[in-house]
């Protein structure tokens, strides 16, 4: 049962809608996130008002006059746990009836493009960054719509990778990137492995672009690049089916 059979969300306060998508990141680390957020496509998608992305401290919310946000865990084991209280009094604040809260979880189905395009038409994410040596099944059980993980690896901590949901997501919005077909050609978005990009000079160190490229016959050059997607897809990234 999830959060939305509680009857303080259906209480919920009202607010207005904004053009710009609303990212929240919880975390316990809100400094690692600004430098990022300073830089690059997710700077401008700020600059240009098409993303509102905040990074939100947990302790803000944790009870108690030290802000305790861990605990070990019960029935004994290493490490200590992230507690429940202070993720429930976090998303009692900043929860919407239209948001989406999504726990970064090593537990969590795997990200991928497709999820990034569907995470992209939601109007508020709010992205709950894991820490220590997990955090309390009751988050997952009953206040996160679901559970992410970009990978098959351990992360310090979450952080990052909200991070990382955020940069996929936040490039996928119209307007942000320079050309719109950008996002269209990339890697993994038709299926497939990006083909292969090649710039000035022409011959470097003797190291020659393809040929086909330089002749100007654009249907050749489609052609080209499609077979070159299909091949690599099959060489590095079978699972993929190309």
């Amino acid at each position: 049962m999830g959060w939305r059979s509680f009857d303080i969300w259906r209480q919920a306060k009202t607010h207005d809608t904004q053009d710009a998508v609303e990212i929240d990141i919880i975390t316990l680390f809100p400094a690692m996130g600004e430098g990022i957020l300073g830089e690059s496509m997710l700077r401008i998608a700020r600059e240009k008002n098409l993303a509102q992305i905040r990074m939100r401290n947990l302790r803000d919310w944790a009870p108690g006059k030290h802000r305790v946000t861990d605990e070990p865990p019960y029935g004994g084991g290493a490490g200590m746990v992230l507690k429940v209280e202070p993720v429930f009094n976090a998303l009692q604040d900043l929860r919407r009836p239209e948001s989406r809260v999504i726990l970064l979880s090593a537990q969590g189905a795997r990200f991928d493009q497709a999820a990034a395009r569907r995470l992209a038409a939601e109007k508020h994410l709010v992205l709950v960054s894991g820490h220590y040596e997990g955090v309390d099944q009751r988050v997952a059980d009953h206040l996160a719509d679901e559970e992410i993980s970009i990978g098959d690896y351990v992360l310090t901590n979450g952080t990052l990778a909200a991070l990382v949901v955020a940069d996929a997501v936040v490039r996928l919005l119209p307007g942000v990137l320079g050309h719109e077909q950008s996002a269209a050609d990339e890697s993994f978005s038709g299926g497939q492995l990006e083909y292969p990009h090649y710039t000035r000079p022409a011959d470097f160190h003797g190291w020659k672009v393809p040929e086909i490229l330089l002749g100007g016959n654009h249907a050749a050059i489609e052609a080209w690049r499609r077979e070159q997607a299909a091949m690599r897809t099959r060489l590095r990234r079978p699972d993929l089916g190309g």
